[in-house]
């Protein structure tokens, strides 16, 4: 497990006993890169990650699907399967966040999920299936994390729940996509210090910063 995380203030019975790279194998979950997925916000308006020092780290949401929502079971699936591809690419960042001016954090490190938001897009006043859609954004976070949704739950149980999540899904947005969701995440306040020292407390990452951290890998 992470160093950072076996140090945490989790208590022993409550610590995820799995490393989540192994999960996220399993689930066929593509990383990428550093030289593709560690960029810098030279005209950027907003970013992608905010990490703050008493450890909660804000992910920003990010749109998908193929477009408005009706209550028809097929619609709702691809909804749901474009929240968990949303799901994959927000675990991506995070982990490029966290691993990528060497501070020594990983996935690993991240103790639970804490709350996240799904503004699924539907005029319809009679649709009902926001949060039917939401949780394949719910569901990929438990699968990767711990959870009784999860795809490696039994029965309803898992070996730990900290992909579990506060949640709210809100239909009855415009768009050209389906869902957007966000995430905040908790991590133990020493990694977030040690980020924000390090490197500041944005990803993607200052221009300057980006050259640094990329000198150092080299």
């Amino acid at each position: 497990m992470g160093t950072y995380y076996d140090n945490s203030i989790v208590p022993d019975h409550l610590k995820r006993k799995f490393d989540v790279y192994d999960r996220i194998r399993e689930l066929n979950i593509d990383m990428g890169s550093f030289e593709a997925d560690v960029t810098d916000l030279k005209g950027a308006g907003i970013c992608g990650i905010i990490f703050h020092e008493s450890g909660l780290v804000y992910l920003s949401g990010a749109g998908g699907g193929p477009g408005q929502m009706y209550d028809d079971p097929a619609r709702i699936k691809e909804g749901a399967d474009a929240a968990e591809e949303i799901a994959n690419s927000m675990i991506k960042r995070l982990h490029w966040g966290l691993t990528c001016g060497g501070e020594g954090g990983d996935l690993n490190d991240v103790i639970y999920m804490v709350k996240a938001l799904g503004m699924v897009v539907s005029t319809d006043v009679d649709f009902n299936g926001g949060p039917a859609v939401m949780n394949g954004f719910s569901q990929r976070w438990q699968s990767v994390f711990g959870g009784g949704a999860g795809e490696f739950a039994v029965d309803g149980e898992d070996e730990n729940y900290s992909g579990v999540h506060a949640r709210s899904a809100i239909g009855g947005f415009t768009g050209r996509f389906s869902i957007e969701p966000e995430i905040i995440v908790a991590i133990p306040p020493e990694l977030s210090k040690a980020i924000i020292q390090n490197r500041g407390w944005v990803f993607p990452l200052p221009p300057a910063v980006l050259k640094t951290v990329t000198a150092a890998r080299r």
